[in-house]
């Protein structure tokens, strides 16, 4: 179990599945009802399950920390 802070949800590989499963079916398909949505989902579902495609990290800790350190060097300084 890793903690992860609510502000770097970025981290959070559940949540990139549920983008994957969004924009894959949810936003790609016509659903006449709830009854439809809910089965196309558990298709989805069931899809994935039988070809995981397990999500990678492509960068180390140190790359994504100094990616981060560049960016915040960018932000104006607040004001006191």
């Amino acid at each position: 179990m890793h903690f992860t802070p609510t502000s770097s949800s970025w981290l959070n590989q559940v949540e990139r599945w549920f983008g994957l499963l969004t924009d894959k079916q949810i936003r790609r398909g016509v659903h006449k009802n709830v009854q439809a949505l809910e089965k196309d989902i558990r298709d989805w579902i069931a899809h994935w399950n039988e070809d995981p495609k397990p999500f990678t990290w492509t960068k180390s800790a140190d790359e994504i920390f100094e990616r981060l350190a560049g960016y915040l060097n960018r932000l104006p300084n607040p004001k006191p």
